[in-house]
């Protein structure tokens, strides 16, 4: 079977949509975010499903169109400044499968015109699993550092999201990993280009990625208490 792959027109449409953020717009062409965003993606996401098993059977890719792996492209602008109505990127998360929301251990995919990134991790845990990730590197830091130091890690992605300015409370300020210890999401990506997301051979590329992440995820995941 062909592989999956994003074609320009996956692009064209997110930057058509981005001048023209408006519902009348959308709904004039959305038999063409069907056909050169929507589906390609979900696409993507079953195709994706055979290298995600073999790295775990704990995590999910779900190609429906609602309620799966893909992210609305709605905004929820209920407490927002920004009233535009359509996200300008599509997103697919690959969630673990006692994860019910974005919080849960995963691995992601960003598409966005001069903005691609995949990520896996967690995302704004919440205190009680925050805490047990911190616990785990201070009890682990061997364990720790040797799968954010491992080569294939390093060359694939950065650690990101927010931190804390100062060491939280109950943590020594001079322990050796203390700016691990400050963050409050553990994720780790990388950015690539829009050329490498429409390549023929980028569902290969982005599992490499993943598998890249694997054991950085397979550490947070027990750390909550899930399965990897």
């Amino acid at each position: 079977m062909t592989a999956p792959r994003f074609k320009p027109a996956f692009f064209d449409f997110l930057r058509d949509l981005k001048a023209n953020n408006e519902r009348s717009w959308f709904e004039a062409n959305k038999a063409r975010y069907h056909a050169d965003v929507r589906d390609p993606m979900l696409d993507f996401i079953a195709a994706f499903a055979e290298p995600l098993a073999d790295m775990s059977p704990h995590f999910v890719a779900d190609p429906r169109a609602n309620g799966g792996s893909l992210f609305r492209i709605y905004r929820d602008t209920r407490f927002s400044p920004d009233k535009t109505p359509y996200k300008t990127n599509a997103g697919a998360h690959f969630r673990h499968v006692a994860g019910k929301d974005a919080h849960a251990p995963g691995f992601y995919l960003h598409l966005e015109p001069d903005s691609c990134f995949a990520a896996c991790g967690i995302w704004h845990p919440d205190g009680e699993a925050l805490a047990s990730i911190r616990n785990a590197i201070v009890e682990n830091p061997a364990d720790w550092t040797r799968i954010t130091q491992a080569k294939a890690f390093r060359e694939t992605f950065k650690l990101m999201g927010q931190s804390l300015k100062r060491p939280p409370r109950g943590y020594d300020d001079a322990h050796p990993l203390i700016d691990d210890l400050k963050r409050k999401d553990f994720i780790a990506g990388t950015v690539f280009r829009e050329a490498d997301a429409i390549r023929p051979d980028f569902l290969r590329r982005f599992a490499h990625i993943a598998r890249s992440g694997a054991a950085f995820v397979r550490f947070l995941s027990r750390t909550v208490g899930v399965p990897f």
